[in-house]
């Protein structure tokens, strides 16, 4: 085990500064202007020139509260280097720059735009969930919505999917680690300035797009021998089992109305104060024990303390007791409103992660639908763990990125091989410890998430190719190739929303005859 301090900030956008200067952008812009705030690149009106209004949705230039990427997180130099790539990569065009944090700001932008003569729109999500977008899109006018990875993909793919549905005919999309791609759709403005209409733009971001895609990579799965439940068997489990939802205040109690039952699987309510008070009785010669196993086991831990990892210890057998007391074998937790809310004081990360180890389900922010597909998927499968997400795409690796602070490293259930991990801060606000756990390649997968009152199975399957190492946002994100139609997969984030669960295994059979037994839908993503 090794054990490192003082983590450093990552770069931006994938590569050093250094290197991006390197490359050619020794003259990239200056600072940002400050909330709503603007500075042209070139001099205004040079020539004539297409001017293009860049608005960067985040909530500060320093982050100020925990969230993707991180608190603290500069993001000055990762604009600069964006803006800078687009005024050398387009030099027929005119960029000047805003930023925004949601509507009413958007709105200043807008309105001050109406006497710039601003031609078009390149909206880059920095944060996840800043309302920016949509107040530009209203313009009516030419829009290129672009994601920063790691940062405001969640808004990104949520927001995006919905303009998708509602077929705005004004915004085309880009979502690549590679700038090359997003000056290549920010080059179909081009086709405004010489009299095409703005159905001709975003159909053009939509071909670039579909080319500059990387194409599937050839070779098969690695061999993994899979059984599978009975349905019988699965359904009589499923009745017999719990899930704990652990989000409030409220007092200990199964959960009313149709809620109340997920697939025949009582959902119960448990109150922070007794999950804490299960923590507070923990015990501690037991929890140092397990910190020696942690530390055993890691790789790396770094900027966490042995007295967090007791912390997170004594959690996870507060998490154990409470599952004992009511006879449950699933757990999910609002962590975060719990953590910041001081109703509990550890986080139970570590916890989630030992507890999917053993086939049990640890599931995040008091997820009931994932964390009952959680249980619905390892049920079945005889204790592969379930991996709850918030994907990235990145269309110059074709690649859906699966993003979280708490996995398993056991992916093919409690009697198979581990992986290795390391141990570090939870990412949005560098507190506690979580798991970057480095997971299997060259294996199928399959993703899922129930929807009980549609009776649908959303699905699709990707190959796990890489583990990315980049330091924003959270810390295991596991890379996967996924099967069939990669640009499909842009379609549904609106009515699923983020969350995503994936197993390890090719469940597309067994999926298939669970949905047909239950007289649910399979909805197939990809």
């Amino acid at each position: 085990m090794k054990r490192t301090v003082n983590m450093s900030g990552c770069a931006c956008c994938g590569i050093s500064r250094r290197n991006f200067l390197a490359a050619g952008c020794a003259a990239c812009a200056g600072a940002v202007g400050l909330m709503a705030g603007t500075r042209p690149v070139h001099a205004a009106g040079a020539g004539g020139k297409f001017k293009i209004r860049v608005v960067y949705s985040l909530h500060a230039a320093t982050q100020p509260s925990p969230d993707w990427p991180n608190i603290g997180f500069e993001f000055t130099p990762v604009m600069e280097q964006i803006t800078g790539a687009l005024s050398q990569g387009c030099p027929d065009f005119e960029f000047v720059t805003a930023m925004a944090s949601g509507p009413e700001e958007a709105k200043k932008v807008v309105d001050q735009d109406a006497s710039e003569n601003i031609d078009g729109y390149v909206i880059y999500q920095m944060n996840a969930w800043n309302k920016v977008v949509q107040t530009v899109a209203d313009t009516g006018k030419p829009v290129l919505y672009a994601d920063f990875a790691y940062g405001g993909s969640g808004g990104f793919l949520v927001y995006n999917a919905g303009f998708l549905r509602e077929k705005r005919p004004n915004i085309g999309f880009v979502s690549s680690s590679n700038m090359e791609d997003v000056v290549a759709a920010v080059k179909c403005f081009g086709l405004v300035k010489g009299g095409n209409g703005v159905a001709d733009f975003v159909a053009a971001t939509a071909k670039a797009r579909l080319e500059r895609t990387a194409k599937p990579t050839e070779g098969s799965c690695k061999p993994d021998t899979l059984q599978t439940l009975g349905f019988d068997e699965w359904q009589a489990r499923m009745k017999s089992a719990k899930i704990l939802a652990v989000r409030d205040e409220k007092s200990a109690g199964p959960v009313d109305g149709p809620g109340g039952v997920f697939l025949g699987a009582q959902v119960m309510h448990v109150p922070y104060s007794e999950l804490n008070d299960a923590w507070a009785a923990a015990d501690k010669d037991e929890a140092k024990a397990i910190v020696d196993k942690w530390e055993k086991a890691a790789a790396v831990i770094k900027d966490v303390s042995r007295e967090t990892l007791e912390t997170s210890a004594a959690m996870y057998l507060g998490e154990k007791a409470v599952l004992k007391k009511y006879g449950a074998n699933a757990i999910t937790i609002n962590c975060l409103g719990g953590f910041y809310g001081k109703h509990i004081f550890a986080y139970p990360c570590l916890g989630f992660y030992e507890l999917n180890n053993e086939g049990l389900v640890g599931g995040c922010e008091c997820d009931v639908q994932s964390a009952a597909t959680m249980l619905a998927f390892s049920t079945l499968t005889g204790g592969r763990p379930g991996y709850i997400s918030d994907p990235v795409m990145d269309s110059a690796k074709r690649q859906i990125i699966y993003a979280h602070c708490v996995a398993s490293n056991k992916a093919f259930g409690p009697k198979g091989e581990s992986n290795p991990i390391e141990i570090l801060t939870h990412s949005e606000d560098r507190q506690g410890a979580c798991v970057r756990s480095i997971l299997p390649v060259g294996y199928m997968t399959t993703t899922m998430e129930l929807k009980q009152d549609k009776k649908e199975i959303l699905f699709h399957q990707a190959k796990a190719v890489d583990n990315d190492p980049n330091d924003r946002a959270c810390r295991t994100k596991l890379c996967g190739e996924p099967v069939g139609d990669f640009e499909k997969l842009f379609s549904q984030w609106d009515k699923w929303g983020w969350h995503r669960v994936t197993v390890y295994g090719d469940l597309k059979q067994p999926v298939f005859a669970l949905a047909d037994a239950i007289g649910w839908k399979v909805v197939e993503e990809a």
